[in-house]
């Protein structure tokens, strides 16, 4: 299971009411961001996450409202002597970017910044999950994200290991770490003594981007988080962003979340009228929480 934390829910400039787009995943006690608007780090703090649990960002596109809070996070790492990479993936033109980033100022990081510029479809490959670029329509280089958790084996069945005449013992031990054991000259699989496999979860952000149809994308999707810029289409006109109806045409399973809602509404407002459109949809504040895991979404709302 993983918690989604919404960081900034808002786009093009920081309110009063909310921050420009920020969304931490945590799995395990690593922390993962997408998009690291300006005032990010203070979001963290207020969320009660630690800048120094993050290995991984991905920048969707470099429009300012979306990476500016990256050297306030950098200079807090390094005054609390990081010493291991951080590792900052993107679209094309990644690297010139974060480069120009550390040139400005007096930044001398105590540890290595890597930019990573990934193409569609390149997957970035962890034992627990894996994340992976997908194009979208912004106007200039910008990708969404799929993050997918790996499945998780199913618990020990005990009727199943009575079934075949065995009893717990350190045998489990061996059948888990390497997927199959021989005791009394039979082959016992770890298949064979678990229960189904736990579903780990899906999430997809597109980023900033006008209605692209998603296809298998949008499929077996536990959160869809998609840009709801604009709640109609004379708002909208030729921005590069969606619409509350646009997002929801798009969805086909799971949970939409309406993001990155244009400064110009309020909450109660915006919440009022998209659900009008959409009545299924989820409309986040800031410091919003989602467990995601095993098929079940679960909002824990500030």
């Amino acid at each position: 299971m993983i918690e989604v934390i919404f960081l900034g829910t808002g786009g093009i400039k920081p309110t009063p009411e909310r921050n420009v787009p920020g969304i931490a995943i945590k799995i395990g006690r690593e922390i993962i961001l997408f998009d690291v608007g300006e005032g990010t780090l203070r979001q963290m703090e207020i969320a009660g996450l630690s800048p120094m649990r993050i290995n991984k960002i991905f920048i969707s596109h470099f429009h300012g409202d979306h990476y500016l809070g990256i050297p306030s996070i950098i200079q807090t790492m390094n005054l609390w002597h990081r010493r291991k990479p951080l590792y900052i993936y993107g679209p094309p033109g990644t690297a010139f970017f974060i480069n120009n980033l550390l040139s400005s100022g007096y930044f001398r990081p105590s540890f290595e910044v890597i930019a990573i510029e990934l193409m569609e479809g390149e997957e970035v490959k962890e034992k627990e999950y894996r994340i992976k670029p997908f194009q979208v329509s912004h106007g200039i280089p910008a990708f969404g994200y799929i993050f997918k958790e790996r499945d998780k084996r199913g618990n020990f069945n005990m009727n199943k290991i009575k079934a075949l005449g065995l009893r717990p013992g350190p045998w489990m031990r061996e059948v888990e770490k390497k997927g199959r054991v021989v005791i009394n000259g039979i082959e016992i699989k770890l298949e064979d003594i678990t229960g189904p496999k736990k579903k780990g979860a899906k999430v997809v952000y597109t980023g900033d981007t006008e209605p692209v149809p998603l296809g298998d994308i949008a499929k077996d999707v536990d959160l869809l988080i998609h840009d709801a810029t604009y709640i109609d289409e004379e708002d909208r006109k030729e921005s590069y962003h969606s619409t509350v109806k646009e997002a929801c045409e798009v969805w086909e399973s799971g949970v939409l979340v309406l993001f990155h809602r244009a400064p110009r509404y309020k909450y109660v407002e915006y919440k009022r009228e998209a659900l009008k459109i959409c009545p299924k949809a989820y409309v986040p504040r800031d410091f919003d929480r989602v467990l995601v895991g095993n098929g079940n979404v679960v909002f824990k709302v500030r």
